[in-house]
């Protein structure tokens, strides 16, 4: 377990902002649950930059002002980005392990999956209904 000493500060404002990779909001929220000083510096870090305002980074962070949006991140999984923001959006997946983007990605893959098996699904209803007509106008001719 990690001791509130190997949390930052800077960890935890992090984590009450939901802005850290997923092992380390698990290894926080761990330490969280299982120390009242770890709790204690969380409500008072929280308390301090809530009575400060908001700096123009806390802005920027809060405001997902570098996260893609869902159409870009639909680009992206098409593979129909330039190669420049391509190299960024996987780092902002990758690297920086942005969270909101992630589940967004995960959720226009399945979307898409979903999609895909439905149309297979529709193209085969659409075949077996025609293949009586096909063979009706054969014997036609």
């Amino acid at each position: 377990m990690p001791m509130p000493a190997d949390i930052s500060d800077a960890e935890l404002l992090a984590y009450l902002d939901e802005g850290l990779s997923v092992e380390r909001m698990v290894v926080v929220e761990n330490g969280l649950r299982q120390s009242a000083e770890l709790r204690a510096r969380a409500v008072a870090l929280r308390e301090k930059q809530d009575s400060q305002g908001h700096s123009v980074g806390e802005i920027w962070r809060l405001g997902r002002l570098t996260c893609p949006t869902r159409h870009q991140l639909g680009s992206f999984l098409l593979g129909a980005l330039p190669k420049n923001l391509e190299d960024y959006y996987r780092f902002h997946l990758t690297t920086v392990g942005c969270r909101f983007c992630s589940a967004n990605l995960e959720d226009l893959k399945r979307a898409a999956d979903q999609a895909s098996s439905e149309t297979a699904t529709r193209r085969q209803k659409f075949f077996q209904s025609s293949a009586g007509y096909l063979r009706q106008s054969d014997r036609d001719k």
